[in-house]
C-alpha cells in the first residue's frame, strides 16, 4: 500500500528517504550534454583587405598570393589583386587593366572569378566576360589570360567566345597536359543554373562546350544550402526568397590528367569525366556523356582540388570545414573553423600546405535582403597535408 509520509515525521525516516534521492538529484544536475566530437584545426595564414568578395586564390611558388574577385556588380573595382604583406590587395596586374572596357575586351579585365598557376609558374586567369555580372557575355571579353608575374605583363590572350553562350557564367579552371598537349578545362555555372565544362587546346586554340545538357552540369531543384546556420536565399526584384541557381562550379584533374572531377555548386554528387573525351572534335555530346560517372554524395561544396595521390578535397561550406575523398569513396573532415565563412578555393603549395578561401558569399546583399554584411577582412586559411600537389602545364 501507499506509505502515508504524514506517518514518518519524527521517525526520521523522511530525512533518510529525502537523503536517498539527494545523491541521484545531484548527479543528474551535474550531468552535461555531450558536445560536438572535434576534428583537426585550420591556422590563420593571411587576412586580405580585399574591396570585394575574393572567391579565387592561387598562390606563386615564391610565396606571391593572389585573389580573385568577380564583378558581381559594375562598382566592383577591382576582379584580381595581388595580397601585400601587410594584407592590401592591389590591382593586378595594375589598375587600368582592371577596369572593363568593351571596347578592348581582351585588354581589360570584367570578371575573373578564379586563376590558377602552371607547372611553369606562370598565371592563367578566367574571365567570364561580365562586367555586371549578369547578361550575355561582352563580345571578345569571355577569355584566358596567361601573365607573366616575373614582367607583371600579359603574355597571351585565349579566346572562349565559340564556348560560352548568353547565359554563361564561367567559374572556375584547371590547366593540365594531355598526351603532352596544354589543355585547360572550364566549369560554366550557368546564370540560370544550366552548366557546362570548357575544354580548350592551349596550343591550337579550340574550345569545345560539352556536356551542356547533362544532369551532372545542372543546378538541382529543391535543394538548400545552409551556411552560419542560416539558409542562402535569394531575393531578386519583389520575389519571394529562393535557393540560388548555380551549375558546375568546382573542378580538378587527377595526377594523370586522365579524369576531371566536378560538381554543380547546387547539388551534392561529386563526377567524373574522361579528359580525352572532352577534348576529342570528334567525340559526340554523347560519347562524351558515356564517359561521366557518378561518384556519390560529398555535401555541398565550392571549390575543388586534389593531391599526387588522387584525393579530392572539397570546400564542405556547411560545415566551415574542409573534407576529403579518397579513391575509394571515403570520406573524412579534416579540419574546420568558423572563420572559414563559404569555403572556396583551394591552392596546394609545394610544401604540402592546403590553402583555402573564406570568400563570404552567403553574406552579399543579394542574399540578405539587400544588406552587405561582409567583414573585411577577408580569410585565407591553411592546413598540413601529407602529399603533393598536382602539377599543371
Amino acid at each position: 500500500m501507499p506509505i502515508d509520509r504524514r506517518h514518518l515525521i519524527g521517525s526520521g525516516l523522511v530525512a533518510l528517504a529525502a537523503g536517498a534521492a539527494g545523491p541521484a538529484r545531484a548527479r543528474s544536475e551535474a550531468r552535461t550534454a555531450s558536445p560536438s566530437r572535434p576534428v583537426g584545426a585550420l591556422e590563420l595564414a593571411h587576412l586580405a583587405d580585399a574591396p570585394s568578395t575574393p572567391t579565387g586564390l592561387a598562390i606563386a611558388r615564391g610565396g606571391r598570393v593572389f585573389v580573385m574577385m568577380p564583378r558581381f556588380t559594375a562598382d566592383v573595382p577591382v576582379t584580381v589583386g595581388e595580397v601585400m604583406p601587410d594584407g592590401s590587395v592591389r590591382p593586378y596586374p595594375d589598375a587600368e587593366s582592371n577596369r572593363p572596357d568593351p571596347k578592348r575586351p581582351q585588354a581589360s579585365l570584367f570578371h575573373v572569378p578564379n586563376g590558377v598557376f602552371d607547372r611553369d609558374d606562370t598565371l592563367w586567369l578566367l574571365d567570364a566576360g561580365l562586367p555586371e555580372g549578369k547578361g550575355a557575355p561582352v563580345p571578345g571579353g569571355a577569355k584566358l589570360v596567361q601573365i607573366d608575374i616575373g614582367t607583371n605583363r600579359i603574355a597571351r590572350v585565349v579566346p572562349l567566345d565559340s564556348g560560352v553562350s548568353p547565359t554563361s557564367s564561367l567559374n572556375d579552371l584547371r590547366v593540365g597536359r594531355l598526351n603532352g598537349r596544354p589543355v585547360a578545362y572550364i566549369t560554366d555555372q550557368g546564370q540560370d543554373g544550366k552548366g557546362a565544362i570548357l575544354a580548350v587546346d592551349l596550343t591550337s586554340g579550340l574550345v569545345l562546350r560539352r556536356l551542356a545538357e547533362h544532369a551532372s552540369t545542372q543546378s538541382q531543384k529543391g535543394v538548400v544550402k545552409f551556411v552560419e546556420r542560416r539558409p542562402v536565399m535569394q531575393t531578386k526584384g519583389d520575389g519571394p526568397p529562393q535557393s540560388p541557381k548555380g551549375g558546375a562550379n568546382g573542378i580538378a584533374l587527377s595526377p594523370d590528367g586522365a579524369r576531371l572531377y566536378y560538381a554543380p555548386l547546387m547539388a551534392r554528387h561529386l563526377y567524373a569525366v574522361d579528359t580525352a573525351a572532352l577534348l576529342d572534335p570528334g567525340a559526340s555530346d554523347a560519347m562524351v556523356a558515356a564517359s561521366v560517372k557518378d561518384l556519390g554524395e560529398k555535401g555541398l561544396t565550392g571549390g575543388l582540388t586534389t593531391d599526387s595521390k588522387d584525393r579530392v578535397y572539397l570546400s564542405l561550406q556547411e560545415h566551415n570545414a574542409v573534407g576529403r575523398r579518397d579513391p575509394d569513396g571515403r570520406i573524412t573532415v579534416l579540419a574546420a573553423d568558423d572563420r572559414l565563412v563559404w569555403a572556396d578555393t583551394f591552392w596546394i603549395t609545394p610544401e604540402r600546405w592546403l590553402y583555402i578561401s573564406a570568400a563570404q558569399v552567403n553574406r552579399r546583399p543579394e542574399f540578405n535582403a539587400g544588406q552587405d554584411l561582409q567583414r573585411p577582412p577577408y580569410a585565407i586559411l591553411r592546413v598540413r597535408i601529407d602529399a603533393d600537389p598536382v602539377d599543371g602545364v
